[in-house]
């Protein structure tokens, strides 16, 4: 049985970690140790240990609250006193910093850096203060211009707007603009209904808000929850989108920003804000269906409750935000998704409005942690459904039907419970054969909605398939017959890629096909019907055939990637998922050959691929996507900040991107039209899959291109995050690998990359893979730590007290694998260069390490030998204890032959700055036939 771990163990272990640059392994074992020690003296250490690690891990506000514990127990704690104040600094609480610092020197006066940081502390105080008198007159001026209703010079207007907006950018100007009684007059420019100076007043209470709780909580208890709500309701389209942004900034600062917040010397504490939080929401939920409200302001409403509601991680246990807005709102979120366009008293909404309801439905249904909560949001569902559908005659049944459309969109299992509900399919279908254009609408959106939900497919197969047939041939209307179409088309896509499931005739699917192209390229037709031909191709791409004939109708490809730039953002997940189907980048798994045989024994349906879809004919598709402009449509796609640009509208795209990349020689073309840059966002962004899928792409770039110039300026620290997930345990072989590589090459150009790579906690994961047992990932592990170790952090984790790391290195310069003694006496050769201490260990680490040098130097190789050559001189320049157990072996013998090799000059260099070392040792004498 094994010892209990004392406090004392896991301290030294804490202290180990630190040194070796694991700062959050560290903070783990401090914390244990912690739970372990009753000693106040040993909690103080302990205390301050965690402070240190915290700093590391920038996470200032905790660092200083253990700082804090530690000064309690001991107040001269000079480090744990000098940890605080550079904590405090961060967090912007300059005076108690400078408090701190005095303190420090108060107890070691001669500590130089004390001296120092008090010196510049006092140096950065001083220039911000300088900054806050000049800022004092400049504010007053700006406020006088912007409020004058004389002043005539519209250019002066906008100048001061302008600075105004760019002070609040910066603290010291925010601040002094909120000190000067700003708020007021900002309310002043609001309440002049002009546009311009509405925007002023608000982009600058965006530099107010940001990142500052107490300052956000006084500025809305000013301004007010209704007028801020009342602004974003605003028929001008700017205006409205401002304080959408306004909004955000609030929810935000409201939510996090308590660790950016300034608090000075009262350390005031800022109230519970729920509250705050509560207040605006409602708000947001009454103008949903406030009749005087714009249909763009309530869009802008919509996307601020799918952004600020639901949890951001299921990580996150508290889900009552989303359980109120259930109780209170949902029905007003259903207005607008049952909003019926055209008829009398309907709601103003645009052509996007529908599709954010139904992700904001879906995204609540999703937060949602038990059946109770779920059998709650069904019953809201059902009884709104209800309270039109019985009663109201045929206005209260479409927008019953329009709601069931919504639903189906979003939450589908909420979808097909109401769609079950008694009546409401048969009107469906009764209504699909209406004469009045836009009820007929109606009901064909929600058949063609229903008709891919498993749970109806088969009914509808069964009682709509020859009533859509019927509209198709013989509606005059190409609104109404491009949308019976499509629901045919998802009905003849039930059998996916399986070439052996057709649910319809030879050659409809083929004929379906071509009248969807030719509806998508017909310009006189509007954009939002048009729309309804890619939702059709979304679904007849299955087919390799109508995959192959839409590739080669570059009006069709064109027409696709002109409505993916379009405002109309709905159609963002029907293009991507065609493109998807063309790449033929989904999830497939090659079938095991013993099931295949035990299915067909068993006479059991073995799916079938298309003949046009082996990898020859996807290449060729992917050229001629490439070819008609695909990326940068999928770029204008990532940049949209529309809600219908969801997670998994996010992995299409990823995965598409990823389709493009699969050649080396095609990723300089995508890299080219901004696909580098699109692939950043959705690595970081979106499902598990979507993000390890641009990750993937990220690498296939990095590994084969020039990084800085694929990712230039500061892009390319941002690659780092996505490439150090791929080595997650969770990936897969190929995925591990191409991050490895990628990460080698970033760590080869700049000490910045290495230091970043080092932030991201890479090097523990990269020396797990040098323990791989699949050669070629133990290589790009190996490969990768050589580039790290230019790094002097990563030099003295070789020096580590109990690491293994040394001698690994040591031991793989020995392997038979040439690639691996390669990248492993390469990272031997520079540690012995960067660091010399390392030559002194190296004789200890393993009792073969003779051999393997001597190895090195008898290799075939020429590089191999050139690298044994410089580890042996570096270890005969370390220490002449080390140089006398070299020259007492064979080594002498070899040296003296390879000094005189004129075929290797490099090798020759570094055996005769070898010998010289021992000649100047005294260990042998000067040989003066040498050059």
């Amino acid at each position: 049985m094994e010892e209990p771990v004392t406090a004392e163990q896991l301290r030294a272990r804490g202290n180990a970690l630190f040194q070796a640059g694991d700062h959050a392994a560290a903070l783990a074992a401090y914390t244990e140790a912690l739970s372990l020690s009753e000693a106040p003296s040993e909690r103080a250490v302990l205390h301050r240990n965690r402070a240190a690690c915290y700093l590391k891990l920038e996470d200032y506000a905790k660092a200083e609250a253990d700082a804090t514990q530690a000064i309690a127990a001991d107040g001269r704690d000079v480090k744990a006193l000098f940890r605080r104040s550079q904590a405090l600094q961060q967090l912007g609480r300059m005076d108690q910093a400078v408090s701190d610092l005095q303190r420090c020197l108060s107890l070691e006066p001669r500590n130089k850096a004390f001296q120092e940081a008090l010196r510049a502390l006092g140096s950065s105080m001083h220039e911000k203060m300088k900054a806050m008198a000049c800022t004092d007159s400049k504010v007053e001026q700006m406020f006088q211009i912007l409020l004058d209703l004389e002043e005539k010079d519209a250019e002066k207007k906008q100048k001061a707007a302008q600075n105004l907006i760019v002070l609040a950018r910066e603290e010291a100007g925010a601040e002094k603009i909120f000190q000067s009684d700003g708020v007021r007059l900002l309310m002043q420019l609001l309440d002049t209904a002009k546009a311009d100076l509405m925007l002023a007043a608000l982009r600058t209470l965006v530099g107010l808000c940001s990142g500052h709780r107490s300052r956000t909580t006084a500025i809305l208890a000013e301004l007010g929850a209704p007028r801020l709500a009342a602004v974003l309701g605003v028929e001008h389209e700017q205006v409205s989108l401002a304080a959408c942004n306004l909004l955000h900034v609030v929810f935000d600062s409201l939510k996090e920003g308590l660790q950016k917040d300034i608090r000075g010397k009262e350390d005031a504490v800022v109230l519970d804000s729920s509250k705050d939080l509560k207040l605006l929401i409602k708000h947001l939920l009454e103008l949903l269906v406030l009749e005087g409200a714009s249909a763009h302001g309530r869009d802008n409403a919509l996307n601020l409750l799918i952004k600020v509601v639901p949890r951001r991680s299921p990580k996150e246990t508290n889900n009552s935000l989303s359980l109120w807005v259930i109780d209170q709102g949902l029905k007003k979120i259903l207005e607008v998704g049952s909003t019926v366009c055209g008829s009398s008293g309907s709601l103003p909404v645009t052509e996007n409005s529908r599709m954010s309801t139904s992700v904001l439905l879906s995204k609540l249904y999703e937060d949602l942690k038990c059946d109770a909560e779920r059998e709650n949001f069904h019953r809201l569902c059902e009884d709104y459904v209800r309270s039109w559908f019985e009663g109201h005659e045929l206005p209260g049944k479409l927008r019953a039907i329009q709601t069931v459309s919504c639903l189906l969109q979003g939450p589908s299992d909420a979808g097909n419970r109401v769609l079950e509900l008694e009546g409401i399919m048969d009107s469906v279908l009764s209504l699909c054969a209406s004469v009045c254009e836009a009820h007929q609408l109606v009901a064909v959106e929600a058949l063609i909605h229903a008709a891919d939900k498993a749970k109806r497919a088969s009914f509808i197969t069964a009682n709509g398939v020859n009533l859509l047939k019927e509209i198709y041939k013989h509606s005059e209307r190409d609104s109404i017959r491009i949308r019976a179409l499509v629901g045919l088309c998802k009905l003849g896509s039930a059998g996916g890629t399986d070439f052996s499931m057709k649910q319809f005739a030879e050659g409809s699917t083929m004929k379906l096909a071509k009248q969807c192209r030719k509806w998508l390229c017909n310009e006189a037709i509007d954009a939002g019907t048009r729309r309804w031909a890619v939702e059709g191709l979304a679904y007849l791409t299955f087919d390799a055939d109508v995959k192959e004939e839409f590739v080669e109708d570059k009006a069709a490809m064109q027409a696709m990637f002109q409505l993916a730039k379009s405002e109309d953002r709905s159609v963002l997940y029907a293009v991507a998922s065609t493109l998807v189907n063309c790449t033929n980048s989904y999830d497939h798994e090659e079938p095991d050959p013993q099931m295949l045989e035990l299915a067909k024994y068993a006479k059991q349906h073995i799916p079938e691929q298309h003949p046009k879809d082996k990898p020859e004919f996807v290449k060729r598709r992917v050229r001629k996507l490439l070819t008609a402009g695909v990326v940068s449509a999928l770029a204008c796609m990532v940049k949209s900040e529309n809600p219908a640009l969801t997670s998994s509208c996010r992995e299409l795209i990823s995965r598409v991107f990823l389709a493009l990349v699969e050649e080396a020689e095609d990723r300089g073309g995508v890299v080219a039209q901004g696909g580098g840059k699109a692939l950043i966002p959705l690595s970081l962004e979106g499902t598990e899959v979507g993000q390890t899928k641009a990750a993937q792409a990220l690498a296939k770039i990095t590994i084969t291109s020039n990084p800085e110039m694929a990712f230039p300026g500061e892009r390319i620290y941002e690659v780092v995050r996505p490439l150090v997930s791929l080595l997650h345990l969770q990936r897969t072989g190929l995925e591990n690998f191409e991050g490895l590589m990628a990460l080698t090459n970033l760590a080869g150009i700049s000490e910045r990359l290495r230091q970043k790579i080092l932030k991201e906690r890479a090097v523990p994961m990269i020396e797990g893979y040098m323990f791989e047992e699949h050669e070629l990932i133990r290589l790009a592990a190996t490969e990768c730590m050589c580039n790290m170790a230019m790094s002097k952090e990563v030099q003295e984790m070789f020096l580590a007290e109990g690491s293994d790391r040394l001698k690994l290195m040591v031991l793989y310069s020995g392997e038979e694998d040439e690639k691996l003694r390669r990248a492993a006496s390469g990272t031997l050769a520079m540690l012995t260069t960067l660091h010399p201490p390392i030559c002194k260990r190296i004789p200890q680490v393993t009792v073969h390490w003779l051999e393997i040098l001597q190895a090195l130097l008898l290799s075939p190789s020429a590089e191999l030998q050139h690298r044994g050559a410089v580890v042996v001189m570096n270890m005969m320049a370390a220490a002449r204890e080390v140089a006398e157990q070299l020259i007492a072996s064979e080594m002498l013998e070899i040296l003296s032959v390879l000094a005189k090799d004129k075929d290797k000059p490099r090798v020759a260099q570094a055996a005769q700055e070898s010998l010289a070392h021992a000649v100047a040792y005294g260990l042998i004498k000067p040989n003066p036939g040498l050059a």
